[in-house]
């Protein structure tokens, strides 16, 4: 049987992995090969393009902004449906998951805004947005809903790096399917095993023009606090997971019903 969280390796789509697997409190499982989370599939080759496409994905939802999408637009297989979902449409500009790229490639500018603890202030500032933001509330109604239709699966999400956005969607997903807080944080923290080792060339360039390793992995991996910020905000605006599908995200009871019938063994 698969490992939960198990990376699927293909070399130019890192932090792919199934969402399935995990257990939750009562003893039920995840379906395997529904939904799967990723990276950016702008950079996907050839090769791992076909791989991909044996996981018979119908649907792909991109959390990413606008500009992130045009400056490097998704590689799918033919015949499947690529769904933009901006859920940081209502951040204004300078939100921290969605610079991550000029973030890397400016390292002295790095140093200055970032420095000094400024980045896990970005980040739960981030976090916060990516939970209570309208654009955020609607982003993730979508792709629930989405989820929840069968002829939209296999569906995989993602973002730039496929642990901000990504993340948030997957913890939600899975908290509210049950699984105890300890796995949801578990499968959150995999991105620092399954993406940071294929990033290692972009930390070597970082470090060649002078920036900090250290603040570079605060950057583009992930660290418990963000998440665990995520949740605060959420029990602070909604109470709980239960209230944020009903209240925040207002999804109704059936298309809740829908989601576990089709993602619960």
């Amino acid at each position: 049987m698969t490992e939960p969280g198990a990376a699927i390796p293909l070399a130019t789509l890192p932090n792919l992995r199934d969402l399935g697997g995990w257990t939750t409190a009562d003893g039920r499982r995840i379906r395997l090969g529904e939904v799967y989370r990723s990276t950016e599939l702008g950079r996907v080759d050839a090769d791992d393009l076909r791989r991909f496409a044996e996981l018979r994905v119908r649907t792909i939802f991109d959390l990413r902004t606008a500009v992130e999408r045009e400056a490097s637009p998704d590689r799918v297989p033919d015949g499947v449906r690529d769904e933009a979902l901006d859920v940081l449409a209502d951040a204004g500009a300078g939100a921290a998951p969605a610079e991550l790229m000029k973030i890397v490639s400016d390292p002295a500018s790095a140093d200055r805004l970032l420095g000094d603890g400024r980045a896990q202030a970005l980040f739960a500032q981030a976090y916060r947005q990516i939970v209570s933001l309208p654009s955020a509330l609607a982003s993730y109604r979508r792709l629930y809903t989405e989820l929840a239709e069968p002829a939209n699966r296999p569906a995989l999400f993602h973002c730039t790096t496929g642990k901000d956005r990504t993340g948030w969607g997957a913890a939600a997903l899975l908290s509210f399917l049950g699984v105890p807080e300890e796995l949801v944080i578990r499968d959150y923290l995999l991105t620092n095993e399954q993406l940071l080792p294929a990033l290692e060339p972009v930390f070597q360039q970082f470090e060649a023009a002078g920036g900090d390793r250290a603040l570079l992995v605060t950057v583009l991996g992930v660290e418990r606090d963000y998440l665990e910020t995520a949740f605060d905000e959420l029990h602070t605006r909604f109470g709980d997971i239960q209230g944020y599908f009903d209240e925040g995200l207002a999804l109704e009871a059936s298309v809740q019903q829908a989601l576990r019938d089709a993602l619960l063994e």
